[in-house]
């Protein structure tokens, strides 16, 4: 399988709809792959909102309302899947996300993945990039002071829970495995989200992409001392702060 593959079938994989010879295959492609590996535990949280979802009429629809219950949502995401199976992983995760939604009648799953809330379809003209790196994108960064040819910065966004950040790293090269860690004015600690960094690394010669992952603390902003972003190993390899 393609590395484009590969990313596809992580949110395929997580929610339990590929085929059994991709199923397989994939199985086995994971116990190679850090990357995908760290973008599975992730998505977990999506496969068990759809674990989580039972029947909510005899017919597939949701009593008295004629929405499509969850087996009707599941086959609609297969046929989807098997029409584009070279979508991007983010993307079909966030219209997984919507139609559960839509079912469960409100479970929050869209602002997990996206930042946002699910809005039910993805649009034609979706953008190409992941949702980590749109919500960059989207907002002003904050400049990080990094170790030794190591940049980065923070978006960071108000929500009702806490604060959503949006990282951007580069100048990493692994193996690495990292956290980004939130540190409050009372000097606590929470992570925010982890990673595994490939051999190859990010933006790097040979591998100038740079690196972009989100997560949620509970605090908001005006909790916060500053982010760090910190490896197994204890190293910081960069400080944004607040």
């Amino acid at each position: 399988m393609t590395s484009q593959v590969e990313h596809t079938d992580v949110g395929a994989y997580a929610l339990g709809i590929l085929e059994e010879p991709d199923r397989t295959a994939f199985s086995h492609h994971l116990a190679t792959c850090r990357s995908c590996t760290a973008e599975l535990r992730e998505l977990s949280g999506v496969a068990d909102a759809l674990a989580g979802i039972g029947p909510l009429g005899d017919a597939g629809h949701d009593a008295g309302t004629g929405d499509p219950g969850p087996t009707e949502v599941v086959d609609l995401l297969r046929r989807r899947k098997a029409a584009d199976r070279r979508a991007r992983r983010g993307t079909f995760v966030i219209g997984a996300a919507a139609a559960v939604t839509l079912v469960a009648g409100g479970i929050a799953v869209g602002s997990t993945i996206s930042g946002e809330s699910g809005s039910g379809s993805v649009p034609v003209g979706h953008s190409a990039h992941g949702p980590a790196e749109d919500a960059y994108r989207a907002g002003t960064p904050l400049a990080g002071k990094g170790a030794s040819g190591v940049t980065g910065g923070l978006v960071l966004e108000t929500k009702g829970w806490g604060t959503h950040a949006a990282l951007e790293l580069r100048g990493v090269k692994g193996p690495l495995e990292c956290e980004l860690i939130a540190v409050s004015r009372k000097g606590e600690r929470r992570v925010v989200t982890g990673w595994a960094v490939p051999e190859r690394g990010y933006g790097v010669p040979g591998s100038p992409e740079p690196l972009y992952v989100h997560g949620g603390v509970a605090w908001g902003p005006t909790g916060i001392d500053h982010f760090e972003v910190r490896t197994n190993g204890g190293d910081t390899l960069l400080t944004v702060t607040v």
